[in-house]
């Protein structure tokens, strides 16, 4: 009998801001991108569950928010609160394994200390770094010695202040585009294509597969081969209009954290240099998407596979003076790009419903026929896809923050159409009109005109943390005002 299931090939980026890819985005070369998001269906109220790599990345895998799968901080750092994602979690890896998918895995994985893809239904390809998953890179140092290329420089260096030496923020590198890490992140997905269309027999050929390539960009530090280095004039970008922050009447942490990446000094000349390399970094990802798109049609796969593309979290690059991601909760890191090409359905060109990262999870397992775990914090977009409008669908989203090497910091925020409500449980409280502030530049938490609809939104993200057993929900409404 044959299968009819679809196969699955699904991008990750690494700290990839929405307005890069969404239709009135910013000016940004992404042909291939733009081309999956015509030809399938754009997620524009898209959002991680938090903006951090590990805390992310695992709830994608479980389909859980982090206070429930453990993992809430960076898992290669000194202070990880979780080295590894807890044994007894359900992960799509592994039911898509048990449903009888061929999965395959290549790029950053940054989930664990110990465990890698292999224990999560994945045979590993390779391609990460050594600051992230030390055990699992082998493959790209052989790779780049074959090509016998010198060993890498980087001009045009901008650092940051960090208290240690200075921290690399961007540059140009030395190395041909066909040597770098990104590169060959491409040529991973490809081979895993083509041994999928050279390979299969009988049964074999019959069995669906799922790759997934997690690109270890555009994320910090900028430092891309030319010709992007330089395909972007910095004097030609104009400020941020969130660059107009003055951080009055915010938490104080947020101009502290200015200082905490050695930022503070950053004028405006120096952040476009850097927003000119993350630009760049990012056409150089598409071109390599397009690699690997023109990869599936040239092997007969691309009307029967699904490709998803999204980011675990975005990226500030300047945005309200901020560099990295951290204890803010705007737009720029929390809300993501996402986009499901779908041939074998019927599909809408967009969805303006609120969608997470982590509601891949059951949809990668409704594709696939998989068993979905009970008690998920997801919910699979298939019906989004096609159209429908589910009744019970939020008409919110609820995202949390808990820290990162700098220490915990407990934050919670709801995001309506219209509000974003941010519970901040060291500092002062946040709430954003985002019809009159789409910025985010003023607090209105203590504004008395806001009072009534302050306490609306408190009720709603309660009922979330309620909804979602968080540990925080019988703590948190006690300190609303």
């Amino acid at each position: 009998m044959t299968d009819t299931r679809p196969n699955v090939l699904f991008l990750l980026t690494d700290q990839e801001r929405a307005d890069l890819l969404a239709p009135d985005g910013l000016p940004v070369e992404t042909p291939n991108l733009d081309r999956l998001r015509e030809e399938g269906t754009w997620f524009d109220r898209a959002y991680t569950p938090v903006s951090i790599c590990t805390s992310a990345r695992a709830s994608l895998l479980t389909g859980l928010y982090p206070h429930a799968h453990g993992m809430l901080n960076n898992s290669h750092e000194a202070d990880a609160i979780r080295t590894d994602l807890p044994e007894d979690l359900p992960t799509f890896g592994e039911r898509l394994a048990e449903a009888g998918y061929e999965n395959t895995y290549a790029g950053k994985w940054h989930v664990g200390q110990t465990r890698g893809p292999e224990s999560f239904g994945f045979e590993y390809f390779g391609g990460s770094d050594d600051h992230h998953d030390e055990a699992l890179d082998t493959r790209y140092k052989r790779y780049k010695e074959s090509l016998d290329v010198e060993e890498e420089t980087v001009e045009d260096a901008v650092y940051a202040d960090d208290g240690a030496g200075g921290m690399l923020v961007s540059g140009t590198s030395s190395l041909p585009p066909e040597a770098t890490r990104t590169y060959f992140l491409a040529e991973l997905t490809i081979e895993a294509i083509e041994r999928r269309a050279e390979g299969g027999e009988g049964d074999d050929a019959d069995t669906p597969f799922f790759h997934r390539t997690d690109f270890l960009g555009p994320h910090h530090p900028y430092v891309v081969p030319e010709p992007y280095a330089s395909m972007y004039d910095p004097e030609e970008i104009e400020p941020w209009p969130s660059y107009a922050e003055t951080f009055e009447g915010k938490p104080r942490v947020h101009e502290e954290y200015t200082r905490y990446r050695g930022v503070e000094d950053f004028d405006w000349e120096t952040w476009a240099e850097l927003v000119a390399k993350y630009y760049g970094f990012v056409t150089f990802i598409d071109d390599q998407v397009g690699r690997i798109l023109d990869a599936l049609e040239t092997h007969g796969l691309d009307e029967e596979t699904v490709v998803v593309h999204a980011a675990d979290h975005g990226d500030f690059t300047g945005s309200h003076r901020q560099f990295n991601k951290g204890p803010l909760m705007y737009e720029q890191t929390y809300r993501i790009p996402l986009v499901v090409r779908d041939p074998t359905r019927e599909t809408v060109g967009e969805s303006d419903a609120f969608v997470r990262l982590h509601d891949l999870m059951p949809t990668f397992l409704d594709w696939g026929d998989a068993e979905v775990p009970d008690r998920l914090h997801a919910r699979s977009l298939l019906p989004l896809l096609s159209g429908e409008d589910p009744d019970d669908w939020p008409d919110s989203v609820y995202a949390q923050y808990h820290g990162d090497e700098f220490g915990l910091y407990s934050q919670r925020m709801l995001r309506t159409e219209r509000y974003k409500f941010v519970y901040n449980g060291p500092g002062a409280n946040e709430l954003y009109d985002l019809r009159e502030d789409p910025h985010e530049l003023r607090n209105l938490a203590e504004h008395p005109h806001y009072e009534d609809e302050k306490r609306r939104l408190q009720e709603e993200l309660v009922g979330w943390m309620e909804e979602t057993a968080d540990p925080l929900c019988r703590w948190v409404p006690k300190t609303f005002r």
